[in-house]
């Protein structure tokens, strides 16, 4: 294996060097695949020929031993473009997904972007997370960056284009919380009973057109708004009382005819679910209604099959996720209820109710399509604690009552 050491740039002709030039060494480490020339190595900067040395014997063992990478010259802006459509491509993740990574890859590039890979130090993305974190960004965020960070440098080291991934002992600074703000963190809002049976009779009585049935299956089935609104007529099992979820809604730009429909969050997330007479019931006098919109538009109904397609403009297309979101801050606010739950605390409400009927934990986990979530295990444990406080309870009343 041919090599050399040299003093790089030494203007000295004397035997002895006095201008201060460093050593320098170069090696052979293989044939060019495009030239069929031999390529080198080389690495400068050393104090002594014995260092320049040590260093180059290190390289051809590594050669020898067949675990040799020569690092790439490639920045993290121009690997991290190339990394989300190797991403892309092999996990076939949703748009919205997609989205979300390059959000995240955005809030590394002001400190990495036109830095070398090779040359990006642990200590030099700690530094970013931690001034992400002092610029206030929230914990999930900062989760969301570090997830993404860790797996772009996990994949060039895959690839034999770093040798260190400089993600590997990186943390993330967390806020000290008290106890009680722990505890509500851990415990999302959600309707009591008697507060869910307000909610819907005002959006019966007050609510706007197909208010009372988005709140109703929202609230009797668990399901996600993105599943809601991408329901169809042909998932509506009318016989068997079922609904079928397969599909989610996907429209960042609030463009009434440019919806994707996409699969579910997750493999556990396609299901079908039994649902309660009363849900039938609205489903059935909703699809008379429809029927007669269509009838009224005929040519122009985007007839997609749809259950919540509009009725005005592009009239047949689905409803935007944010129309749900307003109509329910609207309904919780003519019911004097807290304004800041979302559609989504009517799924944690649905977990709640099923908790406090008695129904286990792994029961409610598949009606919901999830395989594991931390957000319902806490709802459904807050709520059994809660049962299991009450049952003490009466047997200490009934033994009292025997004294």
């Amino acid at each position: 294996m041919k090599g050399h050491f040299y003093k790089r740039g030494c203007t000295c002709n004397k035997r002895r060097c006095s201008c201060g030039s460093k050593w320098t060494f170069v090696v052979d480490v293989g044939i060019d695949p495009k030239t069929g020339k031999r390529k080198q190595k080389s690495k400068g900067g050393f104090k002594t020929k014995q260092e320049a040395e040590a260093a180059a014997t290190t390289l051809i063992n590594e050669l020898i031993q067949g675990i040799f990478i020569e690092e790439t010259e490639a920045t993290f802006c121009d690997f991290a473009t190339e990394w989300l459509n190797i991403y892309n491509e092999t996990n076939n993740v949703k748009p919205g997904t997609l989205r979300v990574r390059k959000h995240e890859v955005d809030k590394l590039l002001p400190y990495l972007a036109k830095l070398k890979l090779k040359s990006i130090t642990r200590k030099r993305y700690q530094d970013a997370l931690n001034d992400l974190k002092d610029k206030g960004y929230a914990d999930n965020t900062l989760d969301g960056v570090h997830r993404t960070g860790r797996m772009i440098f996990k994949k060039a080291v895959e690839l034999d284009m770093i040798k260190k991934d400089p993600t590997e002992y990186a943390y993330l600074k967390k806020d000290k919380k008290t106890i009680e703000q722990l505890e509500e963190a851990e415990i999302p809002r959600y309707l009591e009973k008697e507060e869910l049976a307000h909610f819907l009779n005002t959006a019966k009585v007050q609510g706007l057109d197909m208010d009372y049935l988005m709140f109703l299956i929202l609230a009797y089935t668990g399901m996600r708004v993105g599943e809601m609104i991408a329901l169809k007529w042909k998932d509506i099992n009318f016989k068997e009382q079922t609904v079928s979820i397969t599909k989610t809604y996907y429209n960042p730009k609030n463009n009434s005819t440019e919806y994707l429909l996409v699969p579910p969050k997750t493999r556990k997330s396609k299901r079908t679910i039994i649902v309660d007479e009363i849900v039938i019931e609205y489903l059935k006098k909703h699809l008379a209604t429809q029927n007669k919109v269509k009838m009224s538009y005929r040519d122009t109904y985007h007839d997609g099959d749809f259950v919540f397609a509009k009725k005005e403009r592009h009239p047949g297309y689905p409803i935007f996720i944010k129309t749900v979101q307003n109509r329910m801050k609207r309904v919780l606010k003519s019911a004097e209820l807290n304004e800041t739950l979302t559609p989504h605390s009517l799924r944690h409400t649905h977990t709640s109710l099923l908790a406090e009927a008695g129904v286990s934990l792994e029961q409610i986990m598949e009606r919901l399509g999830h395989s594991d979530d931390e957000t319902t295990k806490n709802v459904y444990l807050h709520v059994t604690k809660e049962m299991k406080k009450e049952a003490s309870q009466k047997f200490g009343q009934l033994m009292r009552s025997l004294q």
